[in-house]
């Protein structure tokens, strides 16, 4: 099977190109089908994190044991953002999709047949590992079907996708018992059908390099508030998505509430990133990221002490999943503030490793503190990882003068390492690169017009007082 196969939907886009870009409208039209399939791996992942962590309770697993199953997705995730690239970059789009596909819809099925602690867990990093070849492919596709144009709206679409279908996949725990076979059938059927219209429509494979990476202690001496911000939001992301269902079924919740209280969480991503990125474009990026983290760790302690299950305890769910899910934009922003554009596509390489490094560590934390402390310490663990973000943000902060708002870069909205590869950060910071140098162009030819304006009207007043 080639790649060049679909040549038809490439020559299209190449014509809407050469007519000077294509609307909104044609850009999705063009990547409707790849939309419509991550959603459907995206719908998969949320119900199988779920499920998993409710079934290894229902099998007696300890929460510390559950903790370093889920780890393992995370762990395969970082690993296949390593690797994934060059695989794409040799074997092609198409082939890449359609195997990892397979690998992750049987590593699902093995799950029912070998309830094992260490079986699970490698089947998690399997699955980790082919998600992330999975969205490399998705995003890449998505990135060259795009216009300048339109590309920045249609990333936030394509997070918007993902971010929906990871939230209502917990809610498909409703339809069948955890503690048997079918919900797997059901997470294996979801990513087997991604393909289907993704294989049959997705047009021409783009051109594909695997991105460059940036060493961690340069990263870390140009922007070590964002590279940190990075690793606590994979603590906190990964934890939320790993370990919520623990926490909620060790609470003594309903299987309803198990899954109304994991998707809510998810689903307040969709609904704060946004005004926490107009804030962080319009102020000091570092005091914004101070002020979320340490908000968030305030919502968490709030959380403590609610009764699980009822409104008020979801709706600090929400606010816990958006404040700690945004950090990673802001991460992103605050790096790209500090790092010269030429080097910034290895930098974003590198901050999606180190995403997946810290949702590694902050499931596996998160699993052992509900295992050590019961119910309250998932929430004692947030407040521990956002306090402590806090302080070292409120230092770098004393640290370091600001870049002045008008000279940041405009935030990029992202999700998490397990829905996000390095493609997606790098177009990201692309576009608002690109933004960024409109704002400051517009900005040089007001103040031109200005000086002209200002020059037109001395020689004005000359010409008055000679006459």
């Amino acid at each position: 099977m080639s790649d060049s196969v679909s040549a038809p939907l490439s020559s299209s886009t190449d014509a809407t190109a050469a007519s000077g870009g294509a609307s909104l409208f044609q850009a999705v039209m063009l990547c409707w089908a790849l939309l419509f399939g991550m959603g459907l791996v995206m719908l998969g992942t949320g119900l199988q994190s779920t499920l998993l962590g409710v079934r290894s309770i229902l099998e007696g697993f300890p929460p510390g044991i559950t903790g370093i199953i889920q780890s393992g997705y995370f762990a395969g995730f970082a690993v296949g953002s390593l690797f994934a690239p060059g695989l794409v970059a040799r074997v092609g789009h198409v082939r890449v999709f359609a195997a990892l596909a397979s690998v992750a819809s049987i590593a699902v099925l093995l799950h029912t047949l070998y309830v094992d602690p260490i079986v699970w867990t490698a089947m998690r990093i399997l699955t980790g590992f082919s998600f992330a070849g999975l969205v490399v492919v998705a995003e890449s596709w998505l990135n060259y079907q795009s216009q300048n144009e339109t590309r920045g709206q249609m990333l936030s679409i394509y997070m918007v996708v993902c971010m929906a279908g990871m939230g209502a996949g917990p809610l498909l725990l409703n339809i069948a018992d955890p503690g048997g076979f079918v919900l797997f059938v059901v997470v294996s059927v979801l990513v087997s059908a991604a393909l289907v219209p993704i294989l049959l429509t997705v047009g021409g494979a783009p051109p594909f390099e695997a991105p460059e990476k940036m060493r961690l202690r340069e990263l870390y001496k140009l922007a070590p508030l964002g590279m940190t911000g990075m690793v606590a939001a994979g603590m906190s992301n990964g934890a939320l998505v790993g370990v919520a269902a623990v926490y909620a079924q060790e609470a003594g919740l309903s299987r309803s509430l198990v899954s109304i209280f994991v998707s809510v969480a998810l689903i307040g991503v969709v609904i704060v990133q946004w005004p926490v990125g107009r804030l962080s474009d319009r102020y000091d990026r570092r005091k914004v990221m101070t002020a979320v983290t340490l908000l968030a760790a305030c919502v968490a302690a709030v959380a403590l002490v609610l009764e699980p299950g009822t409104v008020p305890a979801l709706i600090a769910a929400a606010g816990l999943g958006g404040l700690s899910f945004s950090m990673y934009s802001l991460a992103v922003a605050q790096t790209n503030d500090r790092v010269p554009f030429k080097k910034m596509v290895g930098a974003s390489s590198t901050l999606v490793l180190m995403s997946g490094l810290g949702s590694t560590v902050g499931t596996l934390a998160a699993g052992f503190s509900v295992e050590a402390l019961g119910p309250d310490g998932f929430f004692l663990y947030f407040v521990v990882v956002h306090v402590a973000l806090g302080l070292y943000a409120s230092w770098r902060v004393a640290q370091r003068d600001a870049v002045p708002a008008e000279d940041q870069a405009p935030a990029v909205y992202l999700g998490g390492s397990y829905a996000t590869s390095a493609v997606a950060t790098v177009a990201a910071v692309e576009v608002a690169e690109e933004a960024f140098e409109e704002q400051q162009a517009e900005a040089a030819a007001a103040e031109a017009q200005e000086a002209e304006e200002a020059e037109h009207g001395q020689d004005t007043e000359r010409d008055a007082s000679s006459s």
